[in-house]
C-alpha cells in the first residue's frame, strides 16, 4: 500500500551536501532517507548562509542585488528517496546576531517562493532561529511546523538576547520542538522553563547497512573521524597514541577530517616521530568514512561536547568497537550498552585518560565486548525505520490513532535491555 497522496512534507535547513561541501548536513539528508516511508512528496529547501566580512553599506548593497537575481538562480532539482531539493544561498555579514541571520535566511526563502508559503501541510526545520524561524515564517496559516535542535552553539544562541527572544518566539508557535539528547534539551529548559512541557526528543537517524566482513581481532589501528578542533579532543588523542605507542610500535592512528589543528597536529605528529604511524586523509564523503570505520580496529572519539555523537553510532553499525568520552550525547545513546560496544572515559585534560581507557579496553578485549548486541540495541533506537516512524507518529497522528505519542523523556525514546 502506498503513502496516502496528501502526506506532504518539507524540510527547512541552514545544512544540507553541497557540491563544495559534500559532506555538510549529512544527518539532514539521512532523516530525509529515513522518513521517505512517512511521505508522499517531500521538498527540502536548504538555506545556505554564506558569510562574509563587510561594511554595513556595501551589506545592503549585496542584500538587494541578491533578491533582485534570487528568483533567476534558483531552481528545483532532486536529491535521495525521490525528494525534491531547493538550494537557496543567503549572504549574511559577518558578526551579525543569530536572530538577525535568521530573519535573513527567512527573507531570502520568502524571495525564492516569490512570496507563496512553502505548499505543505508539515513543515520540519533543523535547528531553532536558521531553520525554524524560517519555516514559520514562510509555512502557510494551516501548516504544522516541527524543530529540530542539534546545534552543539546551542549556548552562543541564547546568550544573545535577541536571539533568545525569537528562540522563545519560535517554541511558541511550532507544533513540537525536538532536542537530540538530554544535553540539547537541558540548555532549553534551563533558558525556557515555561516552555518544558513542549520540549521533547527526537533522534538522528543512522544507516545500518552491512558491517565489515571480518571482525575485529587486535585494536591496533584506531581512528578519528570529525573535526580537527579543540572541542574535539584530537591534540589530546595524538599524544594518547604517541604514549600507547610507546608499549607497542604495531599502533596507528588514522585522522579523518579537517580543522584548525590540521597544521598544529601535522607539526606535533613529526616532533613525536610519527609520521610513519599517524595519517591526515582530510574530509571524506559519508560512504568512505563508513569504508574507513571498517578497514579499521577501533574508534576514538574524545570529544569534549557532543549533543548527539552520529559518529560513534556509525561505527557501531559498521562493526568497529568505540572509545570515546562522557561528553553529553554518548551517554545517552550507548545506554546500557557501554561496554558491549567498547568504553566510556571522562573528559579530562590529561592524555592518560584516554591511554588507560585504551588499555582498559584493550585487556577484556573481545571476550568482554558484544559489538552484535550493541549494534541490534542501537538498530531499534536508531535506525531508519524507528525513526522514520517516530517522525510519522508526529506529522501525521491520525494515519494511526494506537501509535503512541512523541516520546517526552530520553528515557522513553531509548529502549532498555
Amino acid at each position: 500500500m502506498g503513502v496516502p497522496a496528501d502526506r506532504d512534507v518539507a524540510i527547512v535547513t541552514p545544512w544540507y551536501p553541497t557540491r563544495q561541501v559534500p559532506f555538510g548536513g549529512a544527518f539532514v539528508q539521512a532523516m530525509v532517507e529515513a522518513t521517505a516511508s512517512a511521505w508522499h512528496r517531500a521538498t527540502v529547501y536548504h538555506v545556505d548562509g554564506w558569510g562574509a566580512r563587510v561594511p554595513e553599506p556595501q551589506d545592503q548593497a549585496i542584500m538587494q542585488a541578491h533578491h533582485a537575481l534570487l528568483t533567476r538562480a534558483v531552481r528545483e532539482t532532486g536529491t535521495v528517496s525521490g525528494a525534491r531539493l531547493w538550494y537557496v544561498p543567503v549572504p549574511v555579514r559577518v558578526g551579525v546576531s543569530f536572530a538577525q541571520s535568521a530573519r535573513r535566511h527567512a527573507t531570502a526563502l520568502r524571495t525564492a517562493l516569490r512570496g507563496a508559503p512553502i505548499d505543505a501541510p508539515v513543515v520540519h526545520a533543523h535547528v531553532g532561529l536558521r531553520g525554524g524561524w524560517t519555516a514559520l515564517e514562510n509555512a502557510r496559516p494551516d501548516a504544522r511546523v516541527f524543530v529540530t535542535e542539534h546545534a552543539t552553539f546551542l549556548p552562543s544562541v541564547l546568550a544573545e538576547s535577541d536571539s533568545r527572544a525569537l528562540y522563545d518566539e519560535v517554541i511558541q508557535r511550532a507544533a513540537g520542538v525536538f532536542a537530540v539528547g538530554e544535553e540539547v534539551r537541558k540548555v532549553l529548559v534551563e533558558a525556557f522553563p515555561h516552555h518544558a512541557d513542549r520540549i521533547t526528543f527526537m533522534p538522528n537517524p543512522i544507516s545500518f547497512g552491512a558491517p565489515r566482513e571480518q571482525p575485529v581481532t587486535a585494536l591496533r589501528r584506531w581512528l578519528y573521524v570529525g573535526t580537527l578542533s579543540e572541542r574535539k579532543g584530537v591534540a589530546l588523542l595524538l599524544e594518547a597514541f604517541a604514549r600507547c605507542r610507546a608499549e607497542d610500535p604495531s599502533l596507528s592512528l588514522t585522522f579523518v577530517g579537517e580543522g584548525r589543528l590540521r597544521a598544529a597536529l601535522t607539526r606535533r605528529v613529526a616532533e613525536l616521530g610519527l609520521a610513519d604511524a599517524v595519517s591526515f586523509v582530510g574530509s571524506v564523503l559519508p560512504d568512505r568514512a563508513l569504508q574507513l570505520m571498517r578497514e579499521h580496529d577501533l574508534l576514538i572519539h574524545p570529544s569534549r561536547l557532543e549533543t548527539f555523537g552520529m559518529t560513534v553510532i556509525e561505527a557501531i553499525a559498521a562493526g568497529t568497537p568505540v572509545l570515546v568520552t562522557r561528553c553529553g550525547g554518548p551517554e545517552e545513546t550507548l545506554a546500557g550498552i557501554e561496554d558491549a560496544a567498547g568504553g566510556l572515559i571522562d573528559v579530562t585534560d590529561d592524555p592518560d585518560t584516554i591511554a588507560d581507557g585504551y588499555r582498559r579496553l584493550r585487556d577484556r578485549f573481545p571476550a568482554q565486548v558484544d559489538l552484535a548486541h550493541a549494534r541490534s540495541v542501537l538498530v531499534d533506537r536508531y535506525g531508519y525505520d524507528a525513526v522514520g516512524r517516530a517522525h510519522a507518529r508526529v506529522w501525521f497522528p491520525d494515519a494511526d490513532d494506537t501509535a503512541p505519542a512523541a516520546p517526552t523523556s530520553f528515557a522513553a525514546a531509548t529502549p532498555t535491555e
